[in-house]
C-alpha cells in the first residue's frame, strides 16, 4: 500500500494508514525534522461552501507532523513512536477543488521526548496560464517559501499555518 502513498520517498508509517491513502497524499522528501507532502484537492473534499474542509487541511498538516516527528527508518525507533500531544491550527485562506496543496513541516526545538514542529500548507493551481503564474504570490501578499526551499519549489500561497507539540512514547 505504502508504494501508492507514496511519490520517491518512502515512510514506514504509511504503509497502513489508509486515510493518507484516501486523501491522495505524495511524499516529497522525508528528512530527520523535517517532511514535505501534497496532494490534489478532489470535491468529496469540500465543505458546503465549495471550498477546502477543514478537516482536511487539518489531517493532511497532521499527515506532515507525523512524518517530520517519526524516523524515516525503522530500526531508529523500533521501540517508540511519537505522537501528537497538542496542535493548533490557523487558517488563512480558503483552497479549491483541484488546487495542489503543499505541507512543509520543520522540526523548531526538542527537548528529551518534547517537540514542537511548524507545518505551513501552501495552495496553487496545477496549471496556471502562461505568463501569470506567480507560485500564489502577489506584490501585495507575499507568502515566505519554506525552509530549505529553492527557487525552483514554489508551493503557492500560505493558506495555514498548523503548529504540533509531540511527544515519544514506548510502542506497547
Amino acid at each position: 500500500m505504502a508504494e501508492a502513498t507514496l511519490s520517491g520517498a518512502t515512510h514506514p508509517i504509511l504503509e497502513n494508514d489508509y486515510a493518507s491513502e484516501w486523501m491522495g497524499i505524495e511524499v516529497l522528501k522525508v528528512d530527520d525534522g523535517h517532511a514535505t507532502i501534497r496532494m490534489t484537492l478532489r470535491q468529496e473534499m469540500l465543505n458546503g461552501f465549495g471550498m477546502a474542509h477543514g478537516g482536511m487541511i487539518f489531517a493532511f498538516g497532521d499527515t506532515a507532523f507525523a512524518l517530520a516527528c517519526n524516523p524515516a527508518d525503522p530500526q531508529a525507533g523500533a521501540d517508540t513512536i511519537t505522537v501528537a500531544s497538542g496542535v493548533d491550527i490557523n487558517f488563512l485562506k480558503p483552497a479549491f477543488t483541484g488546487q495542489v496543496i503543499t505541507a512543509v513541516a520543520n522540526r523548531r526545538a526538542h527537548a528529551g521526548r518534547s517537540g514542537l514542529y511548524d507545518v505551513q500548507i501552501f495552495a496553487a493551481d496545477p496549471h496556471p496560464a502562461a505568463g501569470d503564474y506567480t507560485g500564489g504570490h502577489t506584490a501585495s501578499s507575499p507568502a515566505e517559501p519554506p525552509a530549505g526551499a529553492g527557487p525552483e519549489e514554489t508551493p503557492g500561497e500560505l493558506i495555514a499555518e498548523f503548529r504540533g507539540r509531540c511527544r515519544t512514547i514506548s510502542k506497547k
